[in-house]
């Protein structure tokens, strides 16, 4: 496996990992989200112009999980990250994981943060034994809070959600 920046010709099999990844919710009472649509793609593009997207590859150089980040409040800001079920607990989510934590160490951006489902498996557990740790409300910055305005006006907040940070 290795990673590199997404090329504009992925971004349809971004949102095809991306669906695939998201069927599981089916199997745990949230079809809503398993039914959700990924990003479009002029979104994805805008990631991948920023340089703020990255694969995860096989040996044929085709992708197998992504990443995309924002800068929000001096930090990255994991947007999504997905594996697709076929290559799911290989350790390649974490990989994306620490590839965006050292560009971030390289670029002295102290932090990771992302939101996530706090009661599903592979979302909250999943992160905490990568590092991350959930993030009091009361210390949320203005950008955190409007991402937070942003999945509620989405719906997610019809389960449990929390913020959590990794230190770089």
């Amino acid at each position: 496996m290795r990673i590199r920046k997404v090329r504009i010709e992925e971004l349809l099999l971004l949102q095809d990992i991306e669906r695939a990844a998201g069927r599981c919710f089916r199997d745990i009472g949230m079809p809503e989200i398993a039914d959700d649509e990924p990003l479009p793609l002029d979104e994805l593009a805008g990631y991948q112009r920023a340089g703020l997207a990255w694969v995860a590859v096989n040996e044929s150089d085709t992708p197998m999980a992504y990443l995309i980040a924002d800068h929000v409040d001096g930090n990255l800001h994991i947007e999504q990250v997905s594996v697709h079920p076929d290559n799911a607990g290989q350790g390649i989510g974490r990989s994306l994981l620490d590839h965006l934590a050292e560009r971030a160490a390289a670029h002295s951006i102290p932090a990771l943060t992302l939101t996530t489902f706090a009661d599903v498996p592979w979302n909250a557990p999943y992160y905490t034994r990568c590092g991350f740790q959930p993030l009091d409300d009361t210390l949320l910055s203005p950008g955190l809070l409007d991402i937070r305005t942003r999945e509620a006006a989405h719906g997610l907040d019809r389960w449990p959600r929390l913020f959590m940070h990794r230190a770089v």
